[in-house]
């Protein structure tokens, strides 16, 4: 099994962020433990095969420690081969797919947040799936077949909240950075792409500032 060393970092991620969550409010955890993992496993095959091939032994049909059949291996380069066609169309995503830097991390050891009635620190770290030089995105697979579906499902599993993490975090770190940031998802049932871009400001990054919030203070009590 490979070892990431930023999985041991002490600081809190938008994962923490999430655990916290469904401890503190754990009727909204209504996805088992299994299906988390398995989501999870194949949600790996596809960053792996479209970020980090390098991580990939194509032979054993392994990344780091979970292995796949051949049928599953089939299914992540057909979902591969969907974002590559999209990026056909897509001169965005096109760009990104060539020049972005894949899986790069950042650390601030004493983020503030401002709540509004008062300020807080909490040591915070985001690893990128795509980073642009100053801003990035996220790379999902996702069960919805339509652009509506998608955006509802960036509402409930708080996809919103997690790229305003990330934006705040590396802009705590540079204030010139992540004016804005994009979220691409391929449909895991029809393999079709769908996109995101959000805004320093605009409603979405809002509804997911309101959430992180909320949340960055509890993770503060905590502490």
């Amino acid at each position: 099994m490979a070892f990431d060393p930023y999985y041991s970092r002490p600081e809190v991620s938008n994962s923490d962020l999430t655990a916290l969550k469904y401890k503190l409010f754990p009727q909204l955890n209504f996805v088992s433990e299994n299906a988390k993992l398995e989501a999870f496993r194949m949600g790996t095959l596809v960053d792996a095969l479209i970020t980090e091939p390098k991580k990939i032994n194509f032979y054993k049909n392994t990344i780091d420690e979970y292995s796949y059949t051949k049928e599953e291996m089939a299914w992540g380069q057909k979902m591969r081969k969907a974002l590559l066609k999209e990026a056909t169309k897509d001169k965005f995503l096109d760009f990104v797919l060539k020049n972005s830097d894949s899986q790069k991390w950042f650390a601030n050891p004493a983020q503030k947040f401002d709540l509004g009635f008062m300020q807080i620190e909490l040591p915070t770290r985001c690893k990128w799936d795509w980073w642009l030089g100053t801003f990035g995105g996220d790379l999902k697979t996702t069960s919805a077949t339509t652009q509506a579906q998608f955006e509802a499902q960036i509402d409930f599993v708080d996809w919103d909240r997690s790229r305003v993490f990330y934006m705040m975090l590396c802009r705590s770190i540079n204030p010139a950075w992540c004016g804005q940031d994009f979220i691409y998802a391929i449909s895991k049932k029809n393999f079709k792409v769908f996109k995101k871009k959000i805004i320093w400001g605009d409603e979405l990054f809002e509804r997911g500032r309101k959430k992180l919030n909320d949340l960055v203070f509890r993770a503060w009590c905590l502490t």
